[in-house]
């Protein structure tokens, strides 16, 4: 597996070598440490490496500082910049105040123990981490389903125990009159009752729910894309296919080569 970036921006050659031994030491091979003596340079490095889930850079450089760095990712960034740790020799309030208006998570004052630098870091990497699996996560959310848990909230016994049944064994065939007799309603006025306390007809939540399960599980693991088609219930892969295109609109395997950012996110840079 790839390593991720640290990389860390500092004009100082002794800060700079010093702020890399002590990650490397705390890191254990789990991350890659690269180092920049300038903003230039560290800006052009982005621009070629789609890897990176930190920044640390020095605010007082020759030639662009470390906030114009991070200016200059957020104006030419394509779908957000890795969290960034500005450090400092100087305890300006100009400088923590346009950090803040930067987004910058955490903010050092030199001289720096290893102590502090490394629970700034792991601070920093958690903090990206969620808001990765975070994003993900809206994006694999099927707007109908979030709807319609919103109305279950109102529902009568019977739907909801239906919905609780039908989560927990999307595997099996799940047809109407099987719900509709686990909750010992006549299969016709279930299928009534459901699309009205639900805002959805009862085969569509269902095929709904099959389908944002296999989105999770396309995107949280390796399991083959039969694998995931029987466990969401579908026997055979090529309706499974089928029914997966007509919902998301691209292929299971399309589906997880664009979201191939679980379970350790990594930064996605585009520039123009």
């Amino acid at each position: 597996m790839k390593e991720a970036t640290v990389l860390i921006v500092e004009d100082e050659p002794m800060t700079r070598e010093g702020l890399r031994k002590a990650l490397e030491s705390w890191g254990a091979g789990k991350y890659r440490f690269d180092v920049k003596d300038n903003g230039f340079e560290a800006l052009e490095y982005i621009r070629n490496h789609a890897d990176i889930e930190l920044l640390i850079t020095d605010i007082r450089m020759p030639g662009m500082s470390g906030l114009d760095l991070v200016q200059a990712l957020k104006e030419k960034k394509q779908g957000g910049i890795p969290p960034v740790i500005l450090i400092s020799g100087y305890a300006e309030f100009e400088y923590a105040q346009r950090a803040i208006h930067l987004g910058v998570v955490e903010y050092l004052l030199k001289p720096v123990s290893d102590c502090k630098l490394i629970e700034a870091v792991e601070r920093a990497l958690a903090d990206y981490e969620n808001r990765v699996r975070i994003g993900l996560m809206e994006k694999i959310m099927d707007p109908v389903l979030i709807d319609a848990s919103r109305q279950l909230g109102g529902a009568g016994d019977a739907v909801a125990e239906a919905v609780r049944y039908i989560d927990e064994h999307l595997p099996e065939p799940l047809r109407l009159k099987d719900i509709a007799d686990q909750v010992h309603l006549n299969p016709s006025y279930f299928s009534v009752l459901f699309k009205e306390q639900m805002g959805i007809t009862y085969s569509d939540y269902v095929t709904r729910r099959r389908i944002q399960r296999a989105k999770e599980l396309l995107v949280k693991t390796k399991l083959p894309i039969g694998d995931i088609a029987q466990k969401v219930g579908y026997i055979h892969v090529k309706y499974f296919n089928k029914m997966f295109k007509e919902y998301e609109h691209c292929t299971p395997g399309e589906y997880r080569k664009q979201n191939q950012t679980w379970p350790e996110p990594k930064n996605i840079w585009k520039f123009p």
